[in-house]
Formats: structure tokens, sequence, C-alpha cells
């Protein structure tokens, strides 16, 4: 997919620069031109002979540089490249591409480019995570700058969170077009479910089921068979589904998803559960058949007599037969990233999933908003590192997401086939 293809790759000052001269070596690997630029930082930590080397091309670092403008100036340059990569993209280069400044050569190819402008960051998780780059970030999004990453877990600076640079192979995968599997179908629950406590009140969440939705019209876009079954929501079903059947309740839920999913057992495709809704834990024992009274039956302190709800994720993830090809939770939480994290893995192994997409509920991503920011955790932890996808619009992560599933599928499909042939 990379082959012929003219890449413009940026390289911004930070430690992960080392990182770059194997991402540009796999480029070139692929049929890739790679034409590299540097900053005046980036040459601190990595010199512009190495890239010299790996590209057989004169490496650009000045906007007047005179090799360059008596050849194909840095006007032509832009116009030449079919995409910019910049890896890594430092706190600073974002800040000066969101806000339009121009100190530098690369900064002067983006603003100058038509073509798509990819971005790797790689900073410092407080510096990742701080309002000032999340909004430069948003910004850039919202003109079309893809971001791939950044990963998340140790830094340099002795620091654990989101902010690492991904990989250069993980870099290199988003950059890929999604490749179109005929043979899969796709079952996606969404928001949330209401438990009555009488035929007028009820115990629910506060998921709206923009996340469940996104990826469901994406995948429905691309021409995937899609089951969708979603609690009560105040959006409208996304075309050229295969079915989409509204519940209330945890139990209609999780009797309408083992229905679906035997419906599809003799259809010869694989089949994706996403279980993205916010199905309650618990309902109510006994729900009044009445509007309870507030002058009469309702006291001044309320005690309602519970009882768990069927878990719908686990009853799927954990069948010993009929299982999914794949299955995918969520989790929400509110604690700090590490004890997030330590949870998620924790539901991972549990449940018996494939992958696990974190949630941290903040009051601008999550629930009942357009954007969302997510860590995605996978199976085979060892050999997958966390991945963070930043704050960006629901379908933009849903995309991301679809990604990272087949990438994973691919993987994992590999390895099964690799061990069968070594029994």
């Amino acid at each position: 997919m990379l082959k012929n293809k003219k890449i413009l790759l940026g390289i911004t000052g930070g430690i992960a620069a080392y990182k770059s001269a194997e991402l540009c070596r796999l480029l070139v690997k692929a049929g890739a031109h790679v034409q590299v630029v540097m900053t005046h930082s980036a040459q601190a930590f990595i010199t512009p002979l190495t890239f010299q080397a790996l590209t057989h091309k004169p490496v650009y670092t000045q906007v007047l540089d005179g090799e360059l403008e008596s050849g194909m100036g840095h006007i032509d340059l832009a116009r030449w490249a079919d995409f910019i990569l910049i890896a890594p993209a430092s706190a600073h280069c974002v800040a000066q591409l969101a806000h339009g400044l121009v100190p530098d050569l690369l900064t002067t190819l983006c603003l100058v480019t038509t073509a798509p402008i990819y971005l790797a960051p790689a900073m410092n998780q407080q510096m990742w995570q701080h309002e000032a780059t999340q909004e430069n970030i948003a910004k850039l999004v919202t003109r079309g700058v893809k971001i791939l990453g950044p990963g998340v877990g140790e830094q340099a600076c002795g620091e654990f969170g989101p902010g690492r640079m991904l990989e250069p192979a993980e870099i290199i995968q988003g950059l890929m077009p999604p490749e179109i599997h005929h043979d899969m179908h796709f079952v996606i629950t969404a928001g949330p479910t209401q438990e009555p406590i009488d035929p007028v009140r009820y115990i629910s969440n506060r998921s709206s089921g923009k996340m469940g939705f996104a990826l469901a019209e994406v995948l429905a876009e691309q021409g995937y068979p899609v089951s969708l079954i979603h609690g009560p929501v105040s959006l409208s079903v996304p075309k050229n589904l295969t079915r989409a059947i509204q519940i209330t309740t945890a139990q209609e839920m999780y009797e309408s998803v083992h229905t679906v999913l035997a419906s599809l057992e003799n259809q010869h495709k694989k089949i994706i559960f996403i279980s993205v809704a916010a199905v309650s834990d618990f309902k109510v024992k006994s729900p009044s058949l009445e509007k309870r009274k507030k002058s009469v039956e309702l006291p001044s302190l309320l005690t309602l007599e519970c009882e768990p709800n069927p878990d719908v994720l686990a009853s799927v993830s954990s069948k010993l037969r009929g299982r999914p090809d794949y299955c995918i939770g969520f989790a929400l939480e509110t604690a700090e990233m590490s004890s997030a994290l330590a949870y998620a893995e924790k539901k991972l192994a549990q449940k018996n999933l494939d992958m696990i997409i974190l949630n941290q509920l903040q009051a601008d991503i999550a629930f009942e908003q357009d954007n969302n920011a997510v860590t995605v955790l996978f199976k085979h932890t060892g050999k997958q590192k966390p991945i963070y996808l930043s704050k960006a619009p629901k379908t933009q992560i849903a995309k991301q997401l679809i990604k990272l599933i087949f990438n994973d599928i691919n993987v994992t499909k590999t390895e099964n086939d690799y061990a069968k042939s070594e029994t």
C-alpha cells in the first residue's frame, strides 16, 4: 500500500527521534519514496546523516536552504508529497501547527501542502494531558489532521502514562487504508438500559449510545453486515444495518444478543462482538405495577431492594461453545490512569476478552459527549502494548478502533496458524 508513495517524513526534537530511523527504514523497505525534513532541535537527538544514509537523499533542515531552493524549492517539496508524516511530533510542533505558526521549514511545508498530514505525538504524559495540548489536538483533528497514538507506558523521564510515540510498525499500520473482510459479521451493543422502579421511574445511567452508533455507522459504510442492539437513545439508527433492535432492560438485551448470535451460527462468517452498551448491573427486585405516590408510599428515605442483572458480555465471551471469534468490551473508569489500566487488564482476563477499550470519564469526553479519548488493551498484552487514542470525534475514534481490531485479528490468526503448524 505504501509502494511508490511520496512521503515527507518530519522529525521534531525529542528522545523518541531515535525511533524515527527505524520508521524511515521500514518506509523505504515498503517501497515508499521518503524525503526527510528535520527541525533544529531534532538534530540534537539524531543527525541528518543517519537519514541521508537510509533514504539516499539530502535531508532538509531550514527554509532558506540553498540546495533545496536550487532544486525543487520548499513550495514544490510540499506539493511533491502524497502525505506528510511527523514522527515524533512534539508538543511545541503540535501547538505551532494548531495556531498556524511557521518558524521552520517543517511547519512551513505543513501550511503550504494540500496533502494529508499525520502526526505521531511524543511527549511527557502531563504535557500530553494538559488542557492546552488537548485543545490543540482537537483543533487539528477538526481540520482533518490524523493523529496516530500516542501509546501508554513507561517514559524516558521515568513517568508512566499516555505520551509515548507509537512503535514504527504501529505507525505504518496506521497509515494503511482499512482492509475489507467480507467474511465477518459485527454484533454491537450500545446505549444504556433502564430498570423500572415503577411504570414512571427507572434506574439508568448517562450513556448516550454515540460511541456504539459511531462504530456501527462506520462499519456499515465500509460494507460490513452489522447487527445493532441498543437501549433507549435519542439517535437516528445508522443506514444499511443488517438489523437494529431496540431494547429497554438488561434482561431484554441479554435475550436479544443471544438470539442474534444464535441466528448467525450457520452463516459461516466470523462473528465480532463489540459490547459498548452501559448495561445496568442491578435491577429492582420487585418493581411496583403502579406509580408510587409520594405522599403515601414514598417516605423521606426510600430503600430499593435490588438484584444482579445478567452479565451480557461475560455470558457471550465465556461461552465454551458458540463463542464469537473475537470479543471486545468497554470499561469506564473514574480512577487515575495506572489504577484504571489495572482494572481494565483484570476485566480483560476475567471476562476472556480479546480486546478492552478503556474510557476515563472527563467533563468533555465519554458519556453524553461527541468526543472521546480511549486506551486500547489487547489479550496478548506482552506482545502488544496499550495504545492511547487521543481526544477526537467519536466517528474518528471508531475508525481508528476498527483498524486496531482488524490488525489484532490478523496478528492472532497468524499466531494460531503458526501454533497449529508446530503441533
